[in-house]
């Protein structure tokens, strides 16, 4: 592990790496650190319970690496999933700040001076991260637009890769241990900011995260359970979802309304080149969905002008 020069480091950042069986792409998140414009005070590197033969002699490497410009502390650890993980590192971290990072992911040099400015900056901020440029079987930006409670109340505004301020973490009481299939992230998001009636969570508008796809991810898996991991974060923050159900239901609707205008779109588009919609959507055309804006949608695809019999 090296670094091209010698910065200085953030003297209230501490980061968390988590790691399960990810060989040589903790290497790369580390060095990701290493590599910061104002590189973190410390790694915590937390193993949960890697089995993979390499996995564990990468991190016995990184661990005995004395000449690391920033020192890597390794937490072995029986595997409990990403939650407990980063309780665990959180736990032994001692700055007033602490990053978050999955052990499959990398940032930008400029993540930690950027991200961390936020947080310096706007003292009611619980934590802050920015945008992503995704890398493996996707290529894309996503844009997290981050904010109050009001707007993760309808989905999750922030990466779970992020920088937090220990107070509002140990206020919350963590990440939730017991949801090992996703979106622990956003419970813990709201979490945080049910802490204070002015905690948000702010976003650098630039992607300083490179996160890595992959089709048998996590996150992939999650959405699968989406419906039954909701309902569960809609029982645990009841109380903010009562207060806030206005807020929540638009948020559910400009969702749905943005992806509907989208696939309407590209159905006009389809239309104006000659192109037969696919069988969902020829399904849809002639059995359109009524009083969520779906007859609306399929009236103009209808009364195009360009195609008279879209399917």
């Amino acid at each position: 592990m090296h670094t091209s020069q010698n910065h200085r480091a953030a003297a209230d950042v501490e980061a968390v790496v988590t790691s399960f069986n990810q060989s040589s792409m903790i290497e790369e998140a580390v060095q990701s650190l290493i590599s910061q414009t104002t590189p973190p005070e410390r790694i915590i590197l937390v193993d949960d319970g890697s089995t993979d033969a390499a996995s564990v002699r990468i991190l016995n490497r990184l661990e005995a690496d004395s000449g690391s410009p920033v020192p890597i502390t390794l937490l072995r650890r029986p595997n409990g999933g990403v939650s407990s993980a980063r309780n665990a590192g959180i736990r032994s971290a001692r700055t007033p700040l602490v990053l978050v990072l999955d052990g499959d992911d990398r940032l930008e040099p400029s993540y930690i001076e950027e991200v961390g400015a936020l947080l310096r900056n706007s003292p009611s901020m619980a934590a802050a991260s920015s945008w992503m440029r995704t890398f493996g079987v996707l290529e894309a930006t996503v844009c997290p637009g981050g904010g109050d409670i009001r707007a993760f109340l309808s989905r999750n505004c922030c990466p779970a890769t992020h920088i937090l301020r220990r107070a509002a973490w140990e206020s919350c009481g963590g990440y939730d241990e017991s949801m090992r299939s996703g979106f622990e992230d956003w419970e813990f998001f709201l979490s945080m900011l049910e802490t204070a009636p002015d905690a948000h969570i702010g976003i650098v508008p630039r992607p300083l995260i490179q996160y890595r796809t992959a089709p048998a991810s996590s996150n992939v898996k999650s959405m699968e359970k989406r419906l039954t991991l909701m309902r569960f974060i809609m029982e645990k923050h009841l109380s903010s979802y009562r207060e806030h159900v206005v807020d929540a239901l638009l948020g559910v609707e400009a969702v749905s309304m943005e992806r509907l205008f989208g696939w309407e779109s590209e159905m006009l588009r389809c239309a104006e080149v000659g192109q037969e919609p696919g069988g969902v959507s020829r399904a849809f055309l002639q059995q359109p969905s009524y009083g969520d804006g779906g007859m609306a949608a399929a009236v103009r695809i209808a009364s195009s002008g360009q195609r008279t019999d879209p399917f």
